[in-house]
């Protein structure tokens, strides 16, 4: 759980010996930096935001879902969240199964697969065949999730992360007040800089202006607050800084290609 995963762990991973392994961890600042395994591995979020780049993607993993990371696929994690739990399966890969186990994805969990998950919670290391109440299980789990592809959600939001450090803490206190409709000029202020140096800091590291990166901040956290399934669309759309519920779907359109109660509405009626 530091800058890196730890050898010994990518090593434990891959022993051959050993068709499944768990590590889950409590959500807290994680950060993996990019490596790979010979496993396939699942991630599910039970709450908190997920960053995981993929295949040089930024992928956003909202609570609720989860997603399928093919073998020796280069990856790297990183989390900010204080709240939730990060489940991680890794499954040794065979001839002739479903393409489904090929292709990098994010689907949503309905109740059965969930309480799949959540049943391991206390469970970590390798799975042996020695116990089979444990290894049927995490084998189910596997052999079920093609018939998952239908949950695959309509919508995959490229999520910006800068690297910059500044930008970095600059991201972290809009996310914690994403409510609020700060201007370029008062952030710029409240971080000792120009707003012309910032206005470059976000077009040489990100490829976009703060107007862009704010929204796609915005429509990140609603697509949290959606699957947590806490609030009205009208409540939400407050929540994230737009004063009315027609500009923040009209936002959330744009950004994802669909509206926010044809995604709210994909993910509920199949709990």
């Amino acid at each position: 759980r530091g800058n890196k995963m730890k050898q010994f762990l990518l090593d434990s991973i891959d022993n051959k010996n050993t068709d499944f392994y768990i590590y889950h961890v409590h959500l807290d600042t994680i950060e993996t930096g990019l490596h790979q395994h010979k496993k396939s591995q699942l991630l599910y979020a039970e709450g908190g935001i997920v960053h995981i780049f993929v295949n040089e993607k930024h992928w956003y993993l909202p609570a609720r879902c989860f997603m399928w990371i093919p073998a020796n696929t280069e990856h790297s994690i990183l989390t900010y969240s204080k709240k939730g739990d990060l489940y991680n399966f890794y499954f040794n890969d065979y001839e002739g199964e479903s393409e489904f186990y090929s292709i990098p994805n994010i689907y949503y969990a309905g109740d059965l697969l969930r309480e799949m998950f959540l049943f391991t919670k206390n469970w970590n290391g390798g799975i042996e065949k020695n116990n089979p109440a444990k290894y049927d299980l995490v084998k189910a789990i596997k052999s079920i999730l093609p018939e998952m592809e239908s949950n695959k959600l309509p919508i995959t939001i490229q999520h910006p992360f800068p690297k910059d450090q500044k930008l970095i803490e600059i991201a972290q206190f809009l996310m914690t007040n994403i409510e609020k409709n700060y201007t370029i000029d008062e952030i710029a202020k409240l971080f000792g800089l120009s707003t012309r140096t910032l206005s470059r800091k976000f077009k040489d590291n990100m490829g976009m202006n703060y107007v862009r990166f704010l929204r796609s901040l915005r429509i990140t956290k609603s697509l949290e607050l959606i699957a947590e399934n806490k609030y009205n669309m009208y409540e939400i759309a407050m929540l994230v800084g737009y004063n009315s519920l027609s500009s923040f779907s009209n936002i959330f359109l744009k950004v994802s290609g669909i509206r926010p109660t044809e995604f709210a509405q994909m993910l509920h009626k199949k709990k």
